[in-house]
Formats: structure tokens, C-alpha cells, sequence
């Protein structure tokens, strides 16, 4: 098998991620490998032609999302993720799916485990699926752990 030293396990806070994180971990034991646990928040939508509301700052209300997501991570890794793995957290900010691809690229991830959360029919049509996109483009190998809609 590869020789997998780095793996990358993209996370929403939702149960079906903590499913791939549970298999990640497992992999990063057997393998040794180093755990990068990635949770990207989406910008902002802003609308150009009208002013922020007053009083409202788009910027520390941003920065206020990513050290939630921050602390939320480091909660996580303490509850779900081995002792024994060396692990990381990551939080960035942009379109999930480009941003994983991104991040597995340069930080020259040997696999990604992520969730999918089995959307079929008009939902996935509208809500679009991060994980076949990160399947797609990524830079490495993807196991993807199949989470149906029911065990959510």
C-alpha cells in the first residue's frame, strides 16, 4: 500500500463527518500517520451596492466565526482523535471544497477521508455535493465514508 504519512479529514461538525473522522483516526493509528483535521467557513454574502448595516463589521464578525470554529476544532480533536496521532487543525476560509483541494495540495496530504452524506435526487441537485468536487480535483487519494440521510 502507499506509504501514508498525512492524512486530511475535512470536517463540518455534523455526525456523518465525525463518521470519516472516526475511520481517519483508525487509519492515522495504523499507519502512524500525522491527522490534519480542516474546517472551512464560508464567506460572508455581502450585497456591494448596499452598506452594512450600522454598527455591524463584517471583518470581526468573520474573525468571530473562525475562533468559534477554532475552538470547536480543538474541542474535537481532544474528544475523537487518538492521543497517540500526531494531529493539527486547520481552519480556513473560503468555498469548502476548492479550499480542501488546496490545503491537501499543500500540505502534501497522502489521503483525504471525508463524509458524504448521501444526498440523491433534487437535493443534491440544489445543495451540490463538496465531497464528489473534492473527489474530483484532489491531489491524492479520497476515501469517502457513505453516510445515509437516515443516520444523520
Amino acid at each position: 500500500m502507499l506509504p501514508i504519512k498525512k492524512i486530511f479529514c475535512p470536517t463540518d461538525f455534523s455526525k456523518p463527518s465525525y463518521e470519516a473522522l472516526k475511520t481517519a483516526n483508525e487509519l492515522a493509528l495504523h499507519f502512524s500517520a500525522e491527522l490534519t483535521l480542516i474546517h472551512v467557513v464560508s464567506p460572508i454574502p455581502t450585497v456591494p451596492a448596499s452598506p452594512a448595516p450600522k454598527g455591524f463589521n463584517f471583518l470581526s464578525y468573520q474573525q468571530e466565526i473562525e475562533a468559534s470554529a477554532k475552538k470547536l476544532l480543538e474541542q474535537v480533536t481532544q474528544e475523537k482523535i487518538s492521543r497517540e496521532i500526531k494531529s493539527r487543525i486547520m481552519v480556513i476560509q473560503g468555498n469548502p471544497a476548492d479550499e480542501i483541494v488546496r490545503m491537501a495540495a499543500v500540505g502534501n496530504a497522502d489521503m483525504i477521508v471525508i463524509a458524504t452524506h448521501g444526498l440523491t435526487g433534487w437535493r443534491k441537485f440544489i445543495f451540490g455535493s463538496i465531497a464528489e468536487k473534492v473527489i474530483r480535483l484532489a491531489p491524492c487519494p479520497v476515501l469517502s465514508i457513505q453516510v445515509s440521510p437516515d443516520e444523520e
